[in-house]
């Protein structure tokens, strides 16, 4: 199998780090050679994450170039603008529709861009936005949005539920599991109205 590139992108605190090791148990319980690489900006301080996640028969490198990338999983709608150029030409945002203003919008030194998913469609970008805020609290947590965008990830692999949630048992602290199996499943069962 070629190998494929999926780039996870959140701010700081999001929980991106949670969603690239399930993502990693899984392919790794499937038998793929994975590596994945983890580039911190200042997470501490709401600043970008973005991790990379290659998998297939045998990978080289961890980091996903211009291009490459056959999924852009994103926390925020502006980082699926700023990192949009890692996709391939077929490749697909999935996407939280959330809001989220970087430092510089917050102190008034920038705006926050308008209409940026309706920009990047217009580019011939595949988009599927959800708004995983909600799911995410009504499965107990605000932070919960990482694996309800997983959920969503799920529906493209040809990996059978039951071994997501057998990764997610083996990833996430016992005493958050139930929480985050049922915000997986809603991302899962999701679908734009």
């Amino acid at each position: 199998m070629e190998t494929k590139g999926i780039v996870i992108a959140g701010v700081g605190g999001q929980g991106s780090l949670l969603a690239s090791k399930l993502l990693g148990r899984v392919l790794a319980n499937e038998g793929y050679d994975i590596k994945v690489s983890e580039v911190h900006g200042m997470s501490q301080r709401g600043g970008s994450v973005i991790t990379y996640v290659r998998y297939g028969d045998k990978v080289y490198s961890p980091v996903v170039q211009s291009g490459e990338a056959d999924y852009l999983i994103s926390f925020e709608k502006l980082e699926a603008a700023r990192y949009a150029h890692l996709l391939k030409k077929d490749g697909i945002i999935i996407t939280n529709t959330q809001r989220i203003d970087p430092m510089p919008v917050i102190t008034g030194a920038a705006e926050y861009p308008v209409d940026i998913l309706d920009e990047l469609k217009t580019k011939g970008v595949h988009i599927e936005a959800i708004d995983a805020l909600t799911p995410a609290i009504q499965a107990g947590s605000a932070k919960a949005v990482n694996i309800v965008l997983m959920g969503q990830l799920a529906k493209h692999f040809h990996i059978d539920y039951d071994k997501w949630i057998s990764a997610l048992e083996q990833t996430v602290k016992p005493q958050f599991v139930e929480m985050n199996k049922t915000a997986f499943k809603l991302g899962y069962d999701y679908t734009d109205n």
